[in-house]
């Protein structure tokens, strides 16, 4: 890569979206509101390097480093140990312990530069972070000496020849940068962390602003934060946008759908099956997922729905064996509640059960469920990095999505269908004073398909397609969102 140096941020996804993690001897401004997580952000970098062998100084102004390290020892970093073998050493700079440091007027930092460089030399130190200018600049009181303070250290951070890390507060999401209008522009980098509530949900997403002297992805990434890991950056993915299309036929696991497919579905491809409930997208997700092994593929059920046991039981009743295909190495289900986690752990989860059993084709039943815990955005932002991830990762992918009613496809608003080569419709339909259910093919990109609108049933053998047949007027086909 060219331009400057980088170093690891220690932030999982995150060297992802900055192209290489921070600049090399440069400082890295880190803000956000209360809650977003900037200590966090600021202690992993400096345990990137302890991990490594690279030592590290921690100067705090707010919280006390016996505090932070007791805060972060859940993560597996222990603190004290590096701080025995010379890895860590922290500066408190807090005003309750240092109550020289609570002044009215100009304030002489020299006393600070020299424990920080004091700490710099001791260990050899190549990080630094400093949590955070907003408690110093509090303390100075006076615009223009708090601006020629966060200067100066800086301009001494530059002198040291480390790789600093500075956090700083903000007032508003998508506001102002920084709280005091001016920290931004003393950073050669800026890193804004967003904890975000939107309909009573929160959605945390991280936004290189800017990175002086090389290039990065630009936009918000959503982030959560994971046990043993710390903070952990779920990119929105687009390295998939440049995968071959390929012209490779593959079942959908019912001959006669794959008829109407004009052969079965193109390799590398997402379709998506929608439609009201009950009219059986969950049948043909697992009918998807069999016909995968049953044609030596691999297959991996996502279930959002319903357990694995009651998966196993209802595909049972239609004649399908999935415990001797699971057996057989051929099919895993995992099957989680949508509360047990947020939407981005949920894509964390799916990714890495993905990189575990590196199937064929993944199914996925359904996204109606995991919407009940995101916000719009987030979910948006989840269907693009989760589109590209299963074309990049498998062969094939089937999403099944519940209509918001008997005749809508997918979710209003949210573009389900944009992100989808192919789109499956399921619906009810009238006959005289009975209901019956139908099944179209909406899209399918680059291959003709059967335009036909075809009544199906369900029998103890699974879905079964029939003949052509009239929709009245009043059952139009609906609008693709």
């Amino acid at each position: 890569m060219s331009g400057i140096e980088r170093v690891p941020s220690g932030v999982d996804g995150f060297d992802l979206i900055s192209r290489g993690g921070l600049p090399l001897q440069r400082l890295t401004l880190v803000t956000g509101t209360a809650g977003s997580g900037k200590t966090l952000f600021a202690t992993q970098f400096l345990a990137e390097g302890a991990r490594n062998g690279e030592p590290g100084v921690l100067v705090t102004f707010e919280e006390h480093p016996e505090d932070i390290a007791r805060n972060v020892a859940t993560f597996g970093w222990d603190i004290p140990a590096w701080e025995r073998d010379g890895l860590w050493a922290g500066v408190d700079a807090s005003p309750r312990f240092h109550e020289e440091t609570i002044v009215v007027g100009d304030y002489d930092l020299s006393s600070l530069v020299l424990r920080v460089r004091h700490a710099v030399e001791r260990v050899g130190a190549k990080r630094l972070a400093i949590d955070s200018t907003g408690a110093l600049i509090e303390q100075l009181g006076e615009a223009t000496s708090a601006r020629r303070a966060v200067f100066k250290i800086a301009s001494e951070l530059s002198d040291m020849g480390v790789t600093a890390v500075m956090t700083a507060e903000r007032s508003d999401d998508y506001g102002p940068i920084s709280r005091f209008g001016f920290e931004e522009f003393v950073a050669d980098n800026v890193v804004i962390l967003r904890n975000t509530l939107e309909d009573e949900k929160r959605r945390r997403t991280a936004e290189v602003l800017k990175l002086r002297g090389g290039s990065h992805m630009r936009g918000e990434h959503l982030f959560t934060v994971v046990d043993e890991r710390g903070i952990v950056v779920v990119p929105q993915e687009v390295v998939g946008f440049g995968t071959a299309s390929q012209r490779t036929r593959l079942t959908m696991g019912s001959p006669e759908l794959d008829r109407m497919c004009n052969g079965g579905m193109f390799d590398r491809s997402l379709v998506l099956v929608t439609g009201a409930t009950g009219t059986g997208k969950s049948l043909l997700a697992t009918q998807f997922s069999a016909g995968g092994g049953g044609a030596g593929e691999r297959a991996l059920l996502l279930s959002f729905e319903e357990s694995a046991e009651q998966i196993r039981r209802n595909a049972e009743a239609w004649g399908l064996d999935l415990e001797r295909q699971e057996a057989d190495g051929n099919l895993r289900i995992v099957a989680v509640p949508p509360e047990a986690q947020t939407l981005e752990d949920h894509l964390l989860s799916m990714k890495a059960a993905i990189a575990d059993f590196e199937p064929d084709r993944v199914a996925i039943d359904s996204l109606t469920a995991l919407q009940r815990v995101a916000s719009d955005k987030s979910f948006r932002d989840y269907l693009l990095g989760l589109s590209f991830h299963i074309k990049q990762s498998a062969v094939l992918g089937l999403v099944t999505s519940a209509s918001e009613d008997l005749g809508s496809v997918g979710h209003g608003g949210l573009h389900v269908s944009t992100v989808s080569d192919s789109i499956v419709l399921l619906q009810y339909v009238g006959h005289g004073s009975e209901v019956g259910r139908a099944i179209n093919v909406l899209k399918m990109r680059g291959s003709d398909h059967d335009k036909a609108i075809r009544e199906y049933a369900i029998d103890d053998t699974g879905l079964h397609i029939g003949a052509p047949i009239e929709v009245p007027s009043w059952q139009q086909l609906p609008q693709v969102l």
